[in-house]
């Protein structure tokens, strides 16, 4: 863990509203890219804190991943004695991101007008359900919802027979990501103009986008050329393919790959058939040629296709379990999962920041924090005195943190 900041965002102040999953996993990548992350916490908490493993209340493993590189202020912004706290937070920041239903937030006061008023060239971003144009604006949105009606868990439901929902929050960390980026390149217009700007970010459309970038298909066209859907996608032999003793994930994907591959399963005859010749034939005949590989993997092991495989330069890995990428030879070498001592939850293992820039790059170097640890802190710095401060916790507007 490093003392000070190093990223590209070091210098920039966020002001985080966000709760869950979406817009934490935000402000996570921002506080690794250096930013100064003060998460505004109500007297509960965020309900990341409580969600899944803990050893400490209040520090689950969900809030530890995407709470480090973060302040914890705690203020009641039901409370009228917490709006001149956050006035003066806002006018000491860049950023203000929230993950509140249009209407909410218009009753918290924390409306474009009104934060715009305080800080002229914020950035505010706001990470909602539903494009404020369309009739669902005020409805809730969940990533299960998202994926359901994003058309993701029907595309399962066409491969498999039971339609499902992906076993990782796609949704939430894929608009988590265009969030990200959408506050970058506001910060970037802001550097260059001086103007702030009101960003926002619809998770339907966000993800609706993700999915259907390659599902578009015939539907490119008007009129239509065929359904949507990538077929490619859909073939229920889309998988990692059974060999004798477990699974692998193979996949030959230009002419050089698949008369390679064909060599080295014995089957040389295969390039010059028509079926499979080149990529447009491969793919009108994607089930044939899937069904193919399916017999012939199960011939020999896993370990001897991964060699077979590899020398041949046919694109191959092995299929782990989440488990198993903790012992992996190459995240291993990278340092994936690094471990750290944090102190209240004993040693933890992090995940380390993926990207790497040459100049200024990103890590770990604030611990996650106990609810509030920052409050006194942070409201100093923003001209709070002592007492102050100690009238804020008489009012309800905050609370005293645990020592």
């Amino acid at each position: 863990m490093t003392d000070t900041p190093r990223g590209p965002l070091q210098g920039v102040r966020v002001i985080d509203l966000t709760t869950v999953m979406l817009g934490p996993f935000c402000t996570q990548i921002l506080g690794e890219m250096g930013a100064d992350v003060i998460k505004i916490e109500p007297p509960g908490g965020d309900i990341g804190r409580w969600t899944g493993v803990a050893k400490t209340r209040g520090m689950s493993a969900a809030y530890m991943m995407k709470g480090r590189n973060k302040r914890s202020v705690v203020l009641d912004l039901k409370k009228e004695e917490a709006r001149e706290p956050l006035r003066r937070l806002v006018e000491s920041a860049d950023v203000f991101v929230h993950n509140i239903r249009p209407k909410a937030a218009a009753r918290l006061g924390i409306d474009y007008e009104t934060i715009s008023g305080w800080k002229e060239d914020i950035v505010y971003a706001a990470a909602t359900g539903y494009g404020e144009a369309g009739p669902f604006v005020d409805k809730p949105a969940y990533d299960d919802l998202i994926q359901g009606a994003s058309g993701l868990a029907a595309l399962f439901g066409a491969v498999t027979g039971t339609p499902r929902y992906g076993p990782t929050v796609l949704a939430d960390k894929t608009t988590g990501l265009f969030l990200t980026y959408s506050i970058s390149m506001a910060l970037f217009h802001r550097e260059r103009t001086g103007e702030g700007q009101r960003v926002h970010v619809p998770m339907y459309e966000a993800f609706s986008a993700f999915v259907m970038n390659e599902h578009m298909q015939g539907r490119l066209y008007e009129p239509p050329e065929s359904p949507a859907g990538y077929q490619r996608m859909l073939t229920p032999h889309r998988r990692p393919f059974p060999t004798a003793d477990g699974h692998i994930c193979v996949l030959p994907y230009n002419d050089k790959h698949w008369s390679r591959f064909f060599d080295v399963a014995g089957m040389p005859e295969m390039t010059s058939d028509p079926r499979f010749a080149d990529q447009p034939s491969r793919s009108a005949n994607i089930d044939a040629l899937y069904e193919i590989v399916v017999g012939v993997m199960q011939t020999k092991t896993s370990a001897e296709w991964l060699a077979i495989l590899e020398e041949a330069d046919v694109p191959v890995m092995p299929m782990n379990e989440p488990e198993d990428l903790f012992d992996c030879p190459h995240l291993s070498a990278v340092d994936m999962f690094p471990t750290v001592e944090h102190p209240t939850e004993g040693t933890i293992r992090h995940i380390k920041v993926p990207v790497a820039f040459s100049k200024t790059p990103g890590g770990y170097y604030r611990h996650p924090e106990t609810l509030g640890q920052s409050t006194a802190s942070v409201l100093e710095e923003v001209g709070y005195s002592a007492d102050d401060i100690a009238a804020l916790q008489t009012s309800g507007a905050t609370i005293k943190a645990d020592d």
